[in-house]
Protein backbone atom coordinates (compact mmCIF):
# COMPACT_ATOMS: atom_id res chain seq x y z
CA UNK A 1 0.00 0.00 0.00
CA UNK A 2 1.03 2.92 -1.15
CA UNK A 3 1.61 5.97 1.67
CA UNK A 4 -0.62 9.26 1.64
CA UNK A 5 3.05 10.82 2.00
CA UNK A 6 4.52 8.97 -1.23
CA UNK A 7 1.37 10.18 -3.09
CA UNK A 8 1.78 13.72 -1.70
CA UNK A 9 5.46 13.77 -3.53
CA UNK A 10 4.13 12.29 -6.58
CA UNK A 11 1.54 14.84 -6.81
CA UNK A 12 4.30 17.57 -7.07
CA UNK A 13 4.74 17.75 -10.62
CA UNK A 14 6.69 21.05 -11.16
CA UNK A 15 4.11 22.71 -13.35
CA UNK A 16 1.60 24.97 -11.16
CA UNK A 17 -1.08 23.94 -12.59
CA UNK A 18 -0.68 20.40 -12.29
CA UNK A 19 0.31 19.99 -8.42
CA UNK A 20 -2.76 22.55 -7.49
CA UNK A 21 -5.13 19.77 -9.53
CA UNK A 22 -3.78 16.99 -7.80
CA UNK A 23 -2.90 17.98 -4.52
CA UNK A 24 -6.20 19.38 -4.00
CA UNK A 25 -7.87 16.04 -5.51
CA UNK A 26 -5.69 14.20 -2.84
CA UNK A 27 -6.22 16.59 0.23
CA UNK A 28 -10.27 16.95 -0.21
CA UNK A 29 -11.34 14.01 -1.82
CA UNK A 30 -8.66 11.05 -1.64
CA UNK A 31 -9.05 9.63 1.81
CA UNK A 32 -12.93 9.23 0.83
CA UNK A 33 -13.10 7.60 -2.24
CA UNK A 34 -13.52 3.97 -3.29
CA UNK A 35 -10.25 1.58 -3.46
CA UNK A 36 -11.05 1.40 -7.20
CA UNK A 37 -10.16 5.09 -7.42
CA UNK A 38 -7.68 5.14 -5.04
CA UNK A 39 -5.99 3.06 -7.25
CA UNK A 40 -6.87 5.00 -10.77
CA UNK A 41 -5.43 8.15 -8.94
CA UNK A 42 -2.34 6.36 -8.68
CA UNK A 43 -2.24 5.18 -12.22
CA UNK A 44 -2.95 8.80 -13.25
CA UNK A 45 0.33 9.57 -11.15
CA UNK A 46 2.22 7.33 -13.06
CA UNK A 47 1.43 9.04 -16.63
CA UNK A 48 4.06 11.93 -17.85
CA UNK A 49 3.61 15.22 -17.15
CA UNK A 50 2.90 15.74 -20.77
CA UNK A 51 0.22 12.95 -20.75
CA UNK A 52 -1.19 14.89 -17.34
CA UNK A 53 -0.87 18.29 -19.37
CA UNK A 54 -3.38 16.72 -21.89
CA UNK A 55 -5.57 14.82 -19.57
CA UNK A 56 -6.31 17.67 -17.05
CA UNK A 57 -5.98 20.78 -19.10
CA UNK A 58 -7.33 20.55 -22.51
CA UNK A 59 -10.25 18.28 -23.71
CA UNK A 60 -8.32 15.34 -24.75
CA UNK A 61 -9.65 12.26 -23.35
CA UNK A 62 -7.91 8.54 -22.29
CA UNK A 63 -8.57 5.40 -24.28
CA UNK A 64 -9.14 4.48 -20.50
CA UNK A 65 -12.71 4.82 -19.29
CA UNK A 66 -11.25 5.01 -15.26
CA UNK A 67 -8.77 7.18 -16.22
CA UNK A 68 -11.47 9.89 -17.72
CA UNK A 69 -13.79 9.53 -14.60
CA UNK A 70 -11.03 10.60 -12.27
CA UNK A 71 -10.23 13.17 -14.14
CA UNK A 72 -13.73 14.35 -14.58
CA UNK A 73 -13.46 14.03 -10.57
CA UNK A 74 -9.70 16.01 -10.46
CA UNK A 75 -10.94 18.79 -12.35
CA UNK A 76 -14.55 18.86 -10.22
CA UNK A 77 -12.29 19.16 -6.92
CA UNK A 78 -10.60 22.23 -8.11
CA UNK A 79 -13.67 24.87 -8.70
Amino acid sequence: MTSISRIRWQCRRGMRELDELLSSYLENKYKETSDKEKIAFKKLLELSDPELVKLLLTPYQSDVPLINEMIGKIKKTKL
